[in-house]
């Protein structure tokens, strides 16, 4: 296959008529916005593509993302996400499924990467997290209408007031993930799962998922726009600036409600 475009943090591989989308920003992927765009730019292309019916979304080093790149926002302490959260539309617009395979941890925004996909394989060693509220933040990346859609209202709130970091034993058990893989990683439950979507028919799979996901992008961008507001209002109290500094200084935040 012959790309448009060449990728500075990502490559992109076929075997079939299953796509393979790597992030490549290893060990731990951070995620900003020049990844994400090119990801969605990568994901839209393949959208376009016939000889694709499902893409596996991977990458390469010791996570599958450890969150979002927050070295601006420790800098200042004020920084606004908008330049990542902007991008998440188009990625709920994608047409083709896609199965996340997470190795390591899938923390924050990489959580909310993660439950872009339609489905998710991982290992028992996987870790999954939505560690917002442990930092006296509030949800991004439209979690807080994706991890409820997919794991329940009460699994999601528990994940998210106690910023529980859980393994993928327990993320199989209240439906975070579809597959365990047997081996050290994730790679063989993926190639699996989209192997078993590749034999449907790719009309009929994108149609009836067209039908699952109505109204997905709509509400994805409307739980973007609440919790960008939420956020606002909570970088001006005390126990965000706290959160920063504790973050800086590598140690337990001392939170007061304030």
């Amino acid at each position: 296959m012959n790309l448009p475009k060449t990728y500075a943090n990502l490559a992109v591989t076929s075997n079939g008529n299953i796509f393979t989308v790597t992030l490549h920003r290893p060990p731990e992927n951070f995620l900003d916005e020049e990844m994400l765009i090119e990801l969605v730019d990568a994901l839209e292309d393949l959208d376009g593509n016939d000889s694709c019916r499902v893409t596996i979304l991977a990458s390469e080093g010791k996570h599958f993302c450890a969150g979002a790149n927050i070295a601006k926002r420790l800098a200042d302490g004020q920084r606004r996400a908008t330049h990542i959260y902007g991008h998440v539309p188009r990625l709920a617009r994608i047409r083709k499924p896609i199965v996340a395979c997470v190795q390591g941890a899938a923390v924050g925004a990489g959580l909310g990467l993660a439950l872009m996909a339609d489905f998710r394989a991982a290992t028992a060693g996987s870790r999954f997290s939505a560690n917002f509220n442990r930092q006296a933040y509030s949800p991004g990346f439209a979690l807080t209408y994706t991890l409820p859609r997919v794991v329940g209202v009460q699994h999601a709130s528990w994940l998210f007031y106690s910023g529980a970091r859980i393994g993928g034993e327990d993320a199989l058990r209240i439906g975070l993930i579809d597959r365990l893989s047997t081996s050290a990683h994730p790679g063989d439950a993926a190639v699996e799962l989209a192997t078993e979507l590749a034999r449907s028919g790719p009309l009929a799979v994108q149609g009836t998922r067209e039908l699952l996901r109505q109204h997905f992008a709509a509400r994805v961008e409307a739980a973007i726009a609440e919790e960008m507001a939420l956020q606002d209002r909570l970088r001006e109290t005390d126990d965000y600036v706290e959160g920063v500094q504790a973050m800086k200084e590598r140690r337990l935040p001392n939170f007061q409600g304030r």
